[in-house]
């Protein structure tokens, strides 16, 4: 399915509600389609020892968190990078660059991102093959109102499964821990009850996968996301979808995204 316009997208949706099952999906039906997690993109950078990366490896480390300005930062330099966005009052800057000041005030949160931003210093393609879904930010309504003097989200789907549902489903999951390798014995049950399909060894259960643990990830997410969602709802760019499962979501999201995207005949 071909698309008509530049669609810039973000998923938000509690823990375990199936956002990445949704991200796979929807990339497989529309080529035009790219995802961009801020943390694969943080990983990246620690990894290739960019600039950015070491900062960001020096702020873990101390053990701090890395700042909003930083992922920014990563965005900003992966949409660049990839020719979706310009802005010509950023001095030229490669994110693989092999020097940069590390003491003093010229750090990456001082020099690539200027105090004051505004949307009309960046120029941002419009074209179908600049689409993405953008993973891992924001996550809070600050981070959200950072993004937009960046480049506006056009579409926001908010995910929603009943809390019960999720749970159980959590409490039906089982590992192969070597591969990775995920069951639910509700849906997607083993062969044989307690082994991996593939090689017969056993099957365990994540550390976190503890039903108290799991309400009170959902709670704390819930209580974040209200103001993130509202934020994107006065943008008139928030819609929901509503559904018991990935399967019963899928064509709901994929007819909506080809509603607003796709290319008209």
């Amino acid at each position: 399915m071909a698309l008509s316009r530049a669609a810039r997208v973000i998923l938000v949706g509690a823990p375990g509600v199936g956002k990445g099952t949704q991200t796979e999906r929807m990339l497989k039906k529309f080529s035009e389609l790219a995802s961009i997690s801020s943390g694969d993109l943080l990983r990246k950078n620690v990894r290739e020892r960019t600039p950015l990366g070491i900062q960001a490896e020096h702020k873990m480390k101390a053990g701090s968190l890395v700042p909003d300005t930083m992922i920014l930062r990563l965005i900003i330099n992966e949409l660049t990078n990839r020719g979706w966005l310009s802005d010509s009052t950023i001095r030229p800057y490669s994110m693989y660059t092999s020097s940069l000041a590390m003491d003093g005030e010229d750090t990456v949160d001082s020099v690539f991102i200027p105090s004051g931003l505004r949307t009309s210093k960046y120029q941002y393609s419009e074209s179908p093959s600049a689409s993405f879904i953008l993973d891992g930010f924001p996550r809070t309504a600050g981070q959200a109102r950072q993004l937009d003097e960046l480049i506006p989200i056009n579409l926001v789907v908010n995910i929603s499964t009943p809390t019960d549902i999720i749970i159980d489903r959590i409490c039906n999951r089982w590992v192969h821990a070597p591969s990775g390798r995920v069951y639910n014995t509700t849906f997607n049950a083993p062969k044989e009850a307690g082994k991996d399909d593939v090689t017969g060894e056993p099957l365990t259960r994540r550390d976190d996968d503890d039903p108290e643990v799991w309400k009170a990830r959902l709670k704390a997410f819930k209580e974040t996301s209200q103001p993130l969602l509202e934020h994107y709802d006065k943008k008139r760019v928030l819609w929901e979808v509503r559904g018991n499962s990935s399967d019963e979501i899928t064509p709901k999201l994929l007819k909506e995204f080809e509603r607003q995207f796709g290319e008209r005949d």
